[in-house]
């Protein structure tokens, strides 16, 4: 049985939600990258992790996101074990049962398929950042938010080499039915390309709402056997001026748990547009549903 098969023995775990508009209510300014806050501000950083904790999720994330040397300069190497040791300190302060932290790897933020990174830097970069989150007592590896799934290949392969459990997540918000990923990638395709690459499990994250989420689980279950991991928004963006708004209440959030392990969710939380409220929502419908 495999670590992940372990952690779902008992049924599928509540992830948190979202962390950058929660770390803007703690007062990060716009166009500020939240990783930096690990080392500036981490009581802010773990006040945001308590909160998920404290809304009963078991699974974590760590605020790591954009934390690569691509995208963001800084002591790397630093803001990532500091983001591994706010959540864990966070999770350790659990009053409703172990709470696992799987540390956040997002994208690069330059695609390979457009010439704008060679292959041998994005690998170095990923390799970097994994060897750091795991230095730092991570559970597992979430590769998140990815639509290239030749960038996901080096990513996992970096992911791997820490001998740490693999989750790689896509984000889906392309086509008629939000059903591909920004470079193409149907569930289908990503799931092939996953199950060769060695990831531990697979799913999607932001780009669609939670009723979309269904079909894309089903899609992904019917491809493979890996766990499945669905982070989805609080519904999709209404835009007013210049910002996303989510209309899509907690309690709706939730009350579509039942339908998303029935189509072979593993994990299942929130992404853009969620808060600690919709953690609890959900950690709601988990205890009525077993």
């Amino acid at each position: 049985m495999t670590t992940l098969s372990q952690w779902l023995a008992h049924g599928p775990l509540v992830s948190d939600g979202a962390w950058g508009t929660e770390l803007q209510k703690q007062g990060l300014p716009p166009g500020t990258p939240p990783d930096l806050w690990n080392l500036a501000h981490p009581e802010r950083v773990e006040a945001v992790a308590r909160a998920y904790v404290e809304a009963g999720c078991q699974v974590l994330l760590t605020n790591t996101f954009r934390a690569n040397s691509i995208a963001m300069d800084g002591d790397l190497a630093a803001i990532n074990r500091a983001g591994v040791a706010i959540s864990k300190r966070a999770a350790a302060a659990s009053t409703s049962g172990q709470v696992l932290v799987f540390a956040s790897i997002g994208p690069l933020g330059k695609l390979l398929s457009a010439g704008e990174i060679e292959p041998d830097a994005a690998q170095a970069a990923f390799a970097a950042q994994a060897a750091a989150l795991e230095a730092g007592g991570a559970d597992a590896l979430l590769i998140e938010t990815v639509s290239d799934p030749v960038e996901a290949r080096l990513a996992v392969a970096a992911a791997r080499s820490t001998g740490l459990p693999v989750i790689v997540s896509f984000a889906f918000d392309s086509g008629r039915n939000r059903d591909r990923t920004m470079t193409g990638a149907t569930p289908e395709a990503a799931a092939a390309a996953m199950l060769e690459a060695g990831a531990d499990a697979i799913g999607a994250n932001c780009g669609i709402g939670i009723e979309q989420a269904i079909p894309l689980c089903r899609r992904f279950r019917a491809a493979c056997a890996l766990p499945i991991w669905i982070k989805p928004n609080a519904g999709l963006p209404r835009m007013v001026g210049s910002t996303a708004h989510y209309d899509v209440a907690p309690e709706a959030f939730a009350a579509h748990w039942s339908a998303l392990v029935e189509a072979g969710a593993g994990f299942i939380g929130g992404c853009c547009g969620t808060t600690p409220d919709f953690t609890r929502a959900l950690v709601r419908a988990r205890c009525a549903s077993s």
